[in-house]
């Protein structure tokens, strides 16, 4: 990746990272709809939905030390090949079976997935440049999802109000066109994303696949040995349970508001698309927000904010208030999101990184299941209102976490993350304590980045 400067590499993050979700947008308006019209009952359509996410509390974290092992690039080609083949059974699923499958499919697919690229963006950009910024590309990033995931919506639902094709119903059109945009993704990956593997074949493999457990111990390890790291993933655990007010809870209360469900789910389907961009939007907002607070600032100020937007959506009265609040709400999630990721990064080395990426996303998932737990049980026994202000608290309080990266990057240098010393050991991590003989590892393997 040497050959590469760090404006090119940002580019091809940038494109491999839009024709990832470009697909998932197209299949955004259609998913839910078209397992009903294949026959599948709501209470179904939930129970073959806990497929992806059992998935992808399992392999999560294996994926991610087998990513750090074996390298980016064969990780994310298996993943994107996978999701075009779920892609392709779900276009033609037509029994509970069929669909349980698609969404196991689905989730080997999100847990392969999950960190590859964007470890592989941050390597390659620092082996050209180790002084260069990659939170910056992070936060474009940001803006690159929401405005495919909103462009893929529109032409979703574009395709469908054509009506069918042929024998190809309205509602499948979109996703023989996210088959098609998959494809043209996977090709793209394997033209544009290059990584240095000295080692190759078989041997490399089962080298791969011996040290990908160790990976994921060393990372789990660091969050032992350092204060930084384990307090951004515990921000995680916060982050997810209040996300439950405004992707499940918002639509309640929109139909509370607007005192019409079909009214409410009207309005619902703009304002989506209307989020996705608000959330691009904010992404934009990072090169602003490091120049003017600083990272580890800004993403505990915006905690605090985006609370505020859920209080908002929770009290105000009109449908206008709460839409106002909810697009707030979008932009602030924007904006947080590349900002703790740029913090995360700083505190681990290449080897590790997408296992600490892993591990970081695998925590918002029982932060979000006692989310819908408690704040749905609230909502039902006190009000939707109540519930909101209880995750709006939730976020705002996982500000302070933010603390311990902002006083290591006050004390510290500014050169990224912890470096390995010559025999491949990690090196000191800020606020960390010293490792102890029983932490140390064998360098790793060829597969690492060049």
């Amino acid at each position: 990746m040497s050959a590469l400067s760090v404006r090119q590499v940002r580019r091809r993050f940038l494109l491999l990272h839009g024709l990832r979700w470009l697909p998932t947008g197209l299949m955004i308006p259609v998913m839910i709809l078209l397992m009903q019209e294949r026959g599948l009952t709501l209470s179904q359509i939930g129970l073959v939905s806990v497929a992806q996410g059992l998935v992808v509390l399992a392999l999560e974290l294996p994926t991610g030390g087998f990513a750090d092992a074996l390298g980016r690039r064969p990780v994310l080609v298996t993943a994107w090949l996978i999701n075009l083949g779920a892609l392709a059974l779900f276009a033609v699923a037509d029994s509970f079976a069929l669909f349980f499958l698609v969404w196991a499919l689905q989730g080997v697919f999100r847990a392969l997935d999950s960190g590859p690229l964007e470890s592989w963006y941050v390597d390659a950009t620092l082996a050209a440049d180790p002084d260069a910024k990659y939170e910056p590309g992070l936060g474009y990033a940001g803006t690159v999802i929401g405005v495919a995931i909103s462009a893929g919506a529109l032409l979703g639902g574009g395709l469908v109000a054509l009506g069918p094709v042929g024998p190809v119903s309205a509602l499948t059109v979109p996703v023989l066109v996210a088959i098609a945009l998959q494809a043209v993704a996977l090709v793209a990956l394997l033209v544009l994303l290059r990584e240095v593997r000295p080692a190759r074949g078989a041997g490399a493999l089962r080298a791969s696949v011996v040290e990908a457990p160790r990976m994921v111990g060393q990372a789990v390890g660091l969050l032992r040995r350092s204060r930084v790291l384990l307090a951004l993933v515990a921000v995680e655990l916060f982050w997810g349970f209040g996300m439950v007010t405004f992707e499940s809870l918002l639509p309640v209360r929109l139909a509370e508001v607007v005192g019409d469900p079909d009214r409410a789910a009207a309005l619902l389907g703009p304002a989506n698309s209307a989020a996705w961009l608000a959330g691009a939007a904010g992404a934009a907002l990072t090169p602003l927000l490091l120049r003017w607070l600083g990272a580890a600032p800004s993403a505990a100020l915006l905690r605090i904010v985006q609370g505020a937007t859920v209080v908002g959506m929770g009290l105000f009265a009109g449908p206008v208030g709460v839409l106002v609040a909810y697009l707030a709400c979008y932009t602030v999630h924007g904006a947080s999101n590349p900002l703790h990721m740029g913090l995360l990064h700083r505190q681990v080395d290449g080897p590790y990184r997408t296992s600490v990426i892993s591990l970081n996303s695998m925590m918002g998932q029982p932060g979000f299941a006692v989310g819908a737990i408690v704040l749905t049980a609230l909502a039902d026994t006190v009000s939707v209102t109540a519930a909101m202000l209880v995750g709006a608290v939730v976020l705002a309080v996982a500000a302070p976490l933010y603390l311990p990266a902002w006083r290591a990057g006050r004390t510290d240098p500014p050169a990224a993350g912890a470096t390995p010393d010559a025999a491949g050991n990690p090196g000191a991590l800020p606020g960390d304590e010293p490792a102890s003989p029983r932490s140390e590892v064998p360098a790793p393997t060829p597969a690492r980045n060049g």
